[in-house]
This record gives C-alpha cells, structure tokens and sequence, in this order.
C-alpha cells in the first residue's frame, strides 16, 4: 500500500519519511510490505491510511495542480473526516498523526475490552436495518455504525448480536449480511471511553478555521469554528457515520465532479449507487 506513491512522487516519499520520525518505527516498510495482521490492527492501520490518504493527494497535486487548488469542499469517512481536515488546513500533517495514532490506540483497547465486531447488510433501508438491530440486540450492543449508500449500512455490536444479526437478515430481506474484517464495534458506545481520550488529545491540539468547508460525518454539514469542530470529532467516535447524507448535501450544494483520494475505490462505488450519473475519479494508490 503505496509503495507507488512513494517511489514515484517526491511529496509522497516526504510523508512517509517525516511519519517514520514521528512514530518512531518505519512506517513505510509497514505499509509496502507489511505484515498484513500488524497492519490490519487499529493502532498501525489508523496511521497507515491517514498517511497513506495524505501521499495519494500529493499525488494529484503533482498531476493535476488545478483540481487540487480549485476544490471547493473536502469530506473523508470515519478515519479519512482527518485527511480531509488536515487537506483544509485545520491541522497540520504532524498534529493529525500523532492524534490518529491515539484514536486507533485508544478503540483498539476499547475494542480489546469487549468482544465485537461490524457487519455489513445488504438490500435493506435504514427503517428495516434498525428493527433487524432491535430483533438481534438481546440486551446487548447492536446500533447502526455507517450509512453509506442506499441499501448499504453498516452494523456495529458485541460478537454474539453481530452473529444474531448476520444470520436474521436473509430472513428479513437482506440479499446479504457480511461480517467485516475491523477490530471492533466502530461508531458504537463500546468505544468509550475512546472518546474521553480522544477529547484530551484534542483540547490542547492547534486548529485553525478550515480553508474549505469539511462535510461532518456526524450532522453531514461543514463547521467553521474549530471548538466545534474539536466536538464532533470526539462525537463521531460513538455515533453513526452519515456518508449517504453528506454526499447528497454535496450534491444539493452543486458538486458534479469528486476525487477519491486514498486506498480502493470504495467510496466511489458508493457514490455511483447514490447518483450514478455523478464523475468520480479514484487516485491510484
């Protein structure tokens, strides 16, 4: 995971060098070679793609200067809300590693204290999702964690209603309910007290007012001041990712043209299922 980058753009080799220092381990051999499980645990995959998000933008600055100067608002799911705010000037690069690195750190001991895990459903709208939750909790966690696209949400909950939960939904119209491969229960209140931690990480941290508008992934609408900024980041820890809503207020506000800056080309399927007629282009990472 971009090694690419890192070999073929000056900027991008810069990011993982000055990430290596900051760390204190080599993150580029981390991400170029792994292994897969150190890097697939929260602590490292959180850095990971923070970094590796930055270095595919830098990417697009050096191909595309313009599409970088003229872009109007920014938006990044879950992890990447960071790229996007650092992209905005919000943060600097320094300051949003080291508080990344403590956000992963901080919900893998989360996760490590309770048992849990997201599923993936498939086919259903968010009315039916929250009663397949209700069915599946048994008195136990079981929220909706993301909502990407329609007929696509993400679930979060302990491991035993998250089994509950992928074996119901066939019967209640799912076409499919996939476990996925994270560490925990994501976007739940099995993340506390993440969020604690992550507000001390961020009382003291620099922000600035953003250059552009950052779509929120906890209300789907950008925020100027920065303690409210600080807010949210904290709330998204434990509340639901509106991603289908952020990208249609992009869409309200007039954006026709979107770049998927970071890891896969998820986001732009997604995007393609909430208006397919929309112009994607994913940066190769």
């Amino acid at each position: 995971m971009g090694r690419r980058l890192a070999e073929t753009v000056a900027g991008a080799r810069r990011l993982y060098d000055r990430a290596g220092e900051i760390l204190g381990y080599d993150l580029a051999k981390l991400c170029f070679e792994g292994p897969a499980e150190e890097l697939d645990s929260t602590v490292c995959s959180q850095p990971a793609l923070f970094v590796t998000s930055l270095a595919a933008l830098e990417s697009l600055r050096a191909e595309s200067p313009d599409v970088v100067l003229s872009c109007e608002y920014a938006a990044g799911l879950s992890l990447g809300e960071y790229t996007a705010m650092v992209f905005a000037g919000v943060i600097e690069f320094e300051d949003g590693l080291m508080l990344v690195q403590k956000r992963g750190a901080a919900m893998q001991e989360a996760a490590d204290r309770t048992p849990s895990g997201m599923v993936s459903v498939l086919g259903l709208e968010r009315v039916q999702v929250e009663n397949l939750c209700q069915k599946a909790r048994q008195n136990e966690i079981l929220e909706i964690a993301n909502l990407l696209c329609p007929g696509n949400i993400a679930i979060s909950g302990t491991n035993a209603a998250c089994e509950r939960a992928a074996e119901l939904a066939p019967k209640l119209g799912a076409m499919k309910a996939m476990p996925l491969a994270v560490a925990g229960a994501f976007h739940t209140q099995i993340m506390r007290p993440a969020d604690e931690r992550l507000a001390e990480a961020l009382a003291d941290l620099p922000m600035r007012c953003p250059k552009i508008p950052v779509v929120s992934n906890v209300d789907a609408r950008p925020h100027h001041d920065p303690e409210e900024i600080r807010r949210l980041l904290v709330q998204q820890v434990l509340s639901p990712v509106l991603w289908e809503e952020s990208m249609r207020y992009l869409l309200a506000e007039g954006v026709d043209q979107f770049y998927e800056v970071g890891p896969g080309r998820v986001l732009r399927g997604l995007l393609k299922r909430i208006d397919r007629k929309v112009d994607c282009q994913s940066v190769a990472v």
